[in-house]
């Protein structure tokens, strides 16, 4: 059957950091780095560093064995996420630098993908095909002297397949025959910018670590799926590039896309989870699959590949269609697989976002049975849950960054200064509940979850109230009763996993696009900053010399009518009120281009033909009239 139809114009980087856990303590304390450390959450190893893994140790192993495997292993506690969080941003921030469309997202803490595709084509365009060896990478648009030299001529690192015989390179670049960009098919031009992206790749490969102290491992591609998945071909600290043909050619039948993907099990293709992978090796076995005894599940004994899936006779995403169906499933979730399983990902990488989509704390267990149980670990997740809240969906007044809790700080009383970002609409409660044990002791595997949701209280939001406080309350007056509602029963559940959440953000009044309108009691509390550089202020000053400069010569004048006027009076030996008035008349008013004026003051009145006194016209002809009274 003909496979789904392939987008390859975008260009997507893959980053997953070295040893995550463990490389946050390494950050802390560099002497870490040369000892075997393990990360430990409950009882188990969560994560180690590759020299702990050197001497034997591995993820999921529990601490009892750890010791025995590694006597001098340095164990540390991982269970506060707080320390692994905040890195985990500040990466993240870092690599998010880079990238002009601002589409980089998040995976977890220790993954991010980046749309390099615009940064890519820019210097596609630039490119000189005739000097390939001797390129340079522009990192910014408006600045040409912002980038770093590179040979365009060939691959940065490694690459899928290695070469034509399949060999591993001897170099970090992987030479091959130039092309000429301008005379470029389709699949040549790929090949150039998948060149340039692995470029890019290893650049913020080794600023990453230059600068942040973490090391990486990368996988270039044109979509999410075969990015994240390429990267794991060489690791640690390295990086791959998937290249083409993606697509069978007249003159290659083969598809490098097709051939990287088919060797997978089907449980390590990203998009296909647990349910959907247990479902198709049950279709492709005829029978339930296999596994192997662990701590909670183990792993299979059935290894199932996407080539046994793609080529089984009879399938088709309609057949997966109903294969994959069920309660709360997609309808077309068939197809989305039969695109997976030929190495198919349309999704695109979402820009990042000021507030996640949802919160959500769980945890899992042995067994989980009695009622004190729930209560006790309800109030442990939901203060977790709390203080991620105020974490992430709360900011300050003044800088608007987000709170950085201290990771040693147990103190829970929130500074009033702060506002939230978005408010969550709904708490959800789920549980994982174990199915009973058959008559021959064992017991059927399950991954059916149950939950039930409710408005979030308002109460949550109280930023004065400490963390314990709200927690109590959440936890008495709303997810126990939801918890009775999830199993009526008085007992007997034994729950494998506890997971309490919040969703539906709404997000509330800022001045960013996302927001959901101004806050205008902000604006008024910040207006005296933003008013500032306009403000007007009444303060006694001492006079400049050119002021004074200023006053000296209109005292000069001032004198000079003065005597004026009395050389006038002592011709005119007429008393009036008219005579008086022809003083205030002449008074000049100190630096009168203080004041502003509408109209023009050039015409300001006219002189009396008898006595030369200055009055508005409509006075002059009473004036004149006083003259000619001989009383």
């Amino acid at each position: 059957m003909r496979g789904p139809t392939r987008h390859d114009d975008r260009l997507i980087i893959h980053f997953d950091y070295d040893c995550f856990y463990a490389a946050v303590f390494e950050a802390e304390n560099p002497v870490l780095k040369s000892l075997p450390l393990a990360v430990q959450q409950k009882h188990i190893i969560v994560t180690c560093n590759y020299e702990a893994r050197r001497r034997g140790l591995h993820k999921l192993q529990l601490i009892k064995e750890a010791r025995k495997t590694c006597p001098d292993v340095i164990i540390v506690l991982g269970e506060d996420l707080t320390r692994f969080r905040n890195a985990s941003k500040e990466l993240y921030n870092f690599l998010k630098s880079f990238v002009w469309s601002q589409k980089a997202e998040r995976l977890g803490f220790d993954e991010v993908f980046l749309d390099v595709t615009d940064i890519v084509d820019y210097n596609l365009n630039i490119l000189n095909h005739k000097s390939l060896p001797h390129s340079f990478f522009h990192l910014d648009r408006s600045d040409p002297t912002v980038g770093f030299p590179y040979d365009a001529s060939c691959f940065a690192g490694n690459t899928f397949p290695a070469d034509s015989e399949g060999h591993e390179p001897q170099s970090m670049f992987t030479s091959l025959p130039t092309i000429d960009t301008a005379e470029a098919n389709d699949t040549d031009r790929l090949e150039i910018r998948l060149r340039l992206g692995s470029h890019l790749a290893q650049y913020l490969r080794h600023q990453l670590e230059e600068q942040k102290g973490y090391t990486s491992t990368v996988g270039i591609s044109t979509n999410k799926l075969l990015s994240k998945l390429v990267g794991n071909v060489n690791k640690p600290t390295n990086q791959t590039t998937l290249r083409p043909p993606y697509l069978p050619t007249p003159g290659n039948a083969k598809s490098n896309a097709l051939n990287f993907i088919d060797d997978h099990d089907i449980g390590k293709i990203p998009g296909i989870g647990c349910k959907l992978s247990h479902k198709l090796r049950t279709y492709v076995l005829r029978r339930e699959p296999q596994f192997h005894e662990g701590l909670m599940w183990g792993g299979t004994k059935e290894n199932v590949k996407a080539r046994d899936v793609r080529l089984f006779p009879g399938i088709s995403p309609e057949v997966l269609n109903e294969v994959l169906k069920g309660p709360g499933s997609h309808k077309d979730t068939g197809v989305k697989v039969w695109g997976l399983l030929h190495g198919v990902d349309d999704t695109v990488v979402a820009k990042a976002r000021s507030v996640p989509r949802q919160i959500s704390i769980e945890d899992s267990y042995l067994r989980l049975d009695t009622l004190t149980q729930i209560h006790k670990e309800l109030l442990v997740l939901t203060s977790s849950l709390i203080r991620r809240m105020h974490l992430d969906l709360t900011e300050t007044e003044d800088d608007e960054n987000v709170l950085d809790e201290d990771e040693d700080s147990k103190t829970d009383t929130i500074d009033m200064s702060r506002r939230w970002l978005a408010h969550p609409r709904v708490l959800r409660l789920t549980t994982r509940p174990r199915p009973p044990m058959r008559a021959d002791g064992t017991r059927s595997r399950t991954f059916k979850r149950i939950s039930r949701s409710t408005a979030m209280p308002s109460f949550v939001f109280r930023l004065a109230d400490s963390i314990e406080i709200i927690a109590e309350k959440l936890v008495n007056e709303v997810l126990l009763p939801l918890f009775r509602k999830l199993h009526p029963e008085a007992s007997g559940w034994n729950l494998s996993l506890v997971n309490v959440a919040v969703t539906d953000m709404m997000e509330t009044a800022s001045d960013g696009k996302d927001g959901g309108g101004r806050d205008i009691g902000r604006m008024f509390r910040r207006q005296d900053e933003v008013l500032k550089e306009w403000k007007v202020e009444d303060r006694d000053m001492a006079p400049s010399q050119h002021d004074i400069d200023e006053q000296h010569k209109a005292k000069g004048d001032l004198e000079m009518i003065s005597n004026d006027y009395e050389n006038d009076n002592q011709l005119n030996t007429r008393k009036g009120s008219e005579d008086e008035l022809f003083h205030t008349q002449t008074t000049i008013v100190e630096d009168e281009s203080q004041w502003d004026s509408d109209h023009d003051d050039s015409h300001v009145g006219d002189a009396c033909n008898i006595c030369g006194a200055t009055m508005p016209s409509f006075a002059i002809i009473a004036h004149e009239r006083f003259h000619l009274n001989p009383d």
